[in-house]
């Protein structure tokens, strides 16, 4: 599968493009357009319990497509629910661990499952399941904003808001913790951060629904205010 990502980084488009009978795997409801013969076959991947795994505390959808290109290839293009960027990377052997909804697509040589990240996520605004996606292959993940890549050194370590965290390499040392003390968690308006420690890869996000849908919410009529004159 060749990966050709258009419009960056407002609004990305993935064009995936695939040889003779290869299969891709997307995420339901990411399609924009299809090739002819093209075929899609909808199905619970990895069978019942993964599949709800994945969607009961991984974020995803309980269904996913596999798109199988006719004998002379063919040509798919996907793209994820809200405005951002997309990113495209090569899973060898080190799984890679992604936040809930950032999944877009994947070669078949990919194993996508729910991984309990225990106690110390599990105040985390973006939940305790993050989806890990192991084996081989390439891999299509979205974002909400721009992403920002960051390869860290061994023993390198930053601080990233929990909101702004796409994916990490497996095995790259994380704590989440308050930004401060009380009165800094409470109302400086940025929560909690992930300290991670190298070495590994680091995809993060420039904008967070957190803190969109924070705006967002209070701006939206009541049923009060909608009915008053």
């Amino acid at each position: 599968m060749e990966v050709e990502i258009l419009y960056q980084p407002s609004y990305s488009l993935a064009m995936l493009n695939l040889a003779g009978g290869e299969q891709v795997r997307v995420e339901a409801g990411s399609l924009v357009t299809m090739s002819a013969g093209v075929k899609i076959e909808t199905t619970a991947t990895g069978g019942l319990f993964k599949s709800l795994g994945r969607s009961l505390f991984g974020g995803e959808s309980f269904f996913q497509n596999t798109f199988t290109a006719p004998p002379g290839g063919g040509k798919i293009s996907v793209a994820p629910a809200l405005p951002g960027d997309m990113f495209s990377l090569e899973v060898q052997g080190k799984p890679l661990m992604v936040q809930s909804t950032s999944f877009v697509a994947s070669e078949m040589g990919i194993q996508l499952d729910t991984k309990w990240s225990g106690a110390k996520t599990f105040f985390s605004s973006e939940g305790a399941i993050m989806l890990r996606a192991s084996g081989q292959g390439r891999i299509v993940l979205s974002s909400y904003g721009a992403i920002h890549e960051i390869e860290m050194q061994a023993g390198e370590t930053f601080s990233v808001d929990t909101g702004h965290l796409v994916a990490f390499t497996e095995g790259i040392g994380y704590k989440v913790r308050p930004v401060g003390g009380l009165k800094s968690t409470l109302f400086s308006g940025e929560g909690l951060v992930v300290d991670l420690t190298g070495p590994g890869r680091v995809l993060i996000q420039s904008r967070s629904t957190d803190q969109f849908l924070a705006w967002l919410i209070p701006q939206l009529p009541t049923q009060k205010n909608s009915g008053s004159t």
